[in-house]
């Protein structure tokens, strides 16, 4: 499973009333960072989010932070994707959860994508099953 690492540097503007990363935008970037993963395996025009799954957070992060999202699918439906996200900050995991992508046409309806993901390692496979108890709730 090829990982997409991307990196933002948290800014005054994007904070809460406590001096740390406001969820919003952070939910923002994680799926952004989703997307980027889900993106590299199909066209990014037939890609839509459907619902994040979990994304919780470990520890706040304050202004001046160079926050690393690192993602990839983990698990391909017929016509979905499901993504992993994990945020790192100072060598810690400060973030992480799941998104469902869905795969259309031109119209917006689910088409399927003819994609695969195989898990290598344990660590894969154990997404890979989170990820499949996901995909059928």
């Amino acid at each position: 499973m090829k990982i997409t690492t991307i990196y933002h540097l948290v800014k005054a503007g994007d904070l809460n009333h406590h001096g740390t990363l406001f969820a919003g935008r952070t939910a923002e970037w994680f799926v952004e960072a989703g997307f980027i993963a889900a993106a590299g395996l199909a066209k990014p025009e037939n890609i839509v989010c459907l619902k994040i799954h979990g994304m919780k957070f470990s520890h706040p992060i304050p202004s001046g932070a160079i926050l690393c999202l690192e993602s990839r699918v983990v698990l391909a439906g017929k016509t979905s994707l499901i993504t992993h996200i994990q945020s790192i900050y100072n060598e810690q995991v400060v973030l992480s959860g799941f998104i469902t992508f869905v795969h259309v046409d031109e119209n917006g309806r689910p088409k399927p994508h003819q994609l695969s993901v195989t898990a290598v390692t344990d660590e894969e496979k154990s997404l890979q099953d989170e990820a499949r108890l996901l995909a059928r709730s």
